[in-house]
């Protein structure tokens, strides 16, 4: 049988944690991040990772075999 492919998004953005559970990091926190309407509030909940939502995770691990 061939290998599986690793979708290549995926792997730049999405990792497995040694529990199977699915990490990710925020959204809206590529630019504008002086003074353009977020507020320090919200750049400081965006900071780090999280755990992505259980409805995803079927697709996600399907996405990065080997991982």
């Amino acid at each position: 049988m061939q290998k599986l492919k690793t979708h290549s998004g995926a792997k730049k953005r999405l990792k497995i944690s040694k529990k199977g559970k699915v990490i990710r990091g925020h959204a809206y926190m590529s630019h504008l991040l002086n003074g353009h309407g977020k507020t320090a509030k919200s750049k400081r909940h965006a900071r780090g990772t999280t755990v992505t939502d259980k409805t995803s995770v079927k697709a996600v691990k399907k996405m990065l075999p080997y991982a």
